[in-house]
């Protein structure tokens, strides 16, 4: 696993190149890709070693904590989703000089900027040595929401605002989406249902068989390099479904490529900064800062998908987003490791995820070096 981590940037771009290449030279690859589920079964794999370490006993602390709770709820329905709909307009409205307007790219940001994080933030956060308890609970508490609030969302962005805004054209034609929360449902029990009760299982039935010991000991760091193989597994398949387009139209992913960088970044600093300003330690502000960063991409291609169809350019827009997203978050996942030895993070919650959630933070200091 050393060895794996080292390098894993290298892995990363490998895997990309190889989905590509297969992507284009065999374009037929995508139908037994899609037969066989393999995206659907690489990301569960990939979940299943982060969810497996929770320690679920902790789980009732994460939610009597208002600060985190209400500080992840600001940053993923308000401040996210108002960030991408701005950056769609800015990008593909038609306002700005030199950038056509490209009503399908629009929809398909506002598609993936409205589906919160349910997935792959449980992989960058543990790398980036984050809560996984902390991030566990505010995935489950997005999930709940996205599921009662997703078709809100992309009604009140995609559908309201444009022509409330005189942008009438980003919408032309469309009168509604048709987004049952059963859509949503069903998405986030594949995604995150099956990994998370295979996690529970394995902690409640090795914890009693073995001891407490063996399982933190043995069984975890067994299965830790799960996540990692199936994460290039699963880039692999990614980019080889669209390996013939990106070759084909490269102008058109860099540009879907530019506001969604943009994103990804600035919502990890902001809540960065927001997770440090509440007094929380490293640990809960790296499970802050990238549930807030990331995206729920597979319900977004899922539904683009559902309602425009697999070859449509909304379609198109939110495949796109995952493979923008793991290299970016990846480099993040640098930047935190590197946040973690620059700053002193002596937050309220180190190392007592049970301390009351209304405990004054310590002040925060920068280290002398």
């Amino acid at each position: 696993m050393d060895f794996l981590d080292k390098y894993l940037t290298v892995w990363i771009f490998g895997a990309m190149a190889v989905g590509i290449g297969l992507g284009y030279v065999a374009p037929s690859v995508t139908g037994p890709i899609q037969d066989l589920h393999l995206v659907e079964i690489g990301l569960v794999v990939m979940m299943y070693p982060p969810l497996a370490k929770v320690n679920y006993g902790q789980l009732p602390a994460v939610f009597k904590n208002v600060k985190v709770l209400g500080l992840s709820l600001v940053q993923n329905w308000l401040i996210g989703p108002t960030l991408m709909f701005g950056l769609a307009i800015v990008f593909f409205s038609g306002l700005v000089p030199g950038l056509p307007a490209r009503p399908e790219f629009f929809l398909g940001l506002v598609f993936i900027g409205m589906a919160r994080c349910i997935a792959m933030v449980l992989v960058w956060n543990e790398l980036a040595e984050g809560s996984n308890e902390y991030a566990a609970g505010l995935v489950a508490f997005n999930s709940v929401f996205q599921i009662l609030t997703y078709g809100v969302y992309v009604w009140f962005f995609a559908l309201f605002l444009p022509p409330l805004l005189g942008m009438e054209s980003l919408v032309a034609g469309i009168s509604e989406f048709g987004i049952s929360p059963r859509q949503v449902f069903e998405a986030i029990a594949i995604f995150l249902g099956i990994p998370f009760a295979a996690g529970v299982v394995s902690r409640f039935v090795g914890t009693r068989t073995k001891g407490d010991e063996w399982y933190e000991e043995t069984f975890e760091p067994t299965i830790s390099p799960l996540t990692l193989v199936a994460l290039l597994f699963t880039v692999i398949v990614m980019f080889a479904m669209q390996g013939e387009r990106i070759v084909a139209q490269p102008s058109d992913v860099l540009l879907i490529a530019v506001p969604l960088t943009i994103y990804f970044v600035v919502m990890f600093f902001v809540s960065f900064g927001m997770g440090r300003g509440i007094g929380a330690d490293y640990s809960t502000t790296t499970a802050i800062g990238f549930t807030a960063a990331s995206n729920n991409f597979e319900l977004a291609i899922a539904v683009a998908v559902a309602v425009f169809g697999v070859g449509s350019g909304v379609a198109f827009a939110t495949v796109i987003g995952p493979l923008i997203e793991v290299p970016v978050l990846l480099a993040l996942v640098k930047v935190a490791l590197w946040l973690q030895k620059r700053y002193d993070w002596q937050g309220y919650t180190t190392g007592r995820l049970d301390a009351p959630a209304n405990e004054s933070p310590s002040e925060p200091a920068l280290d002398d070096d």
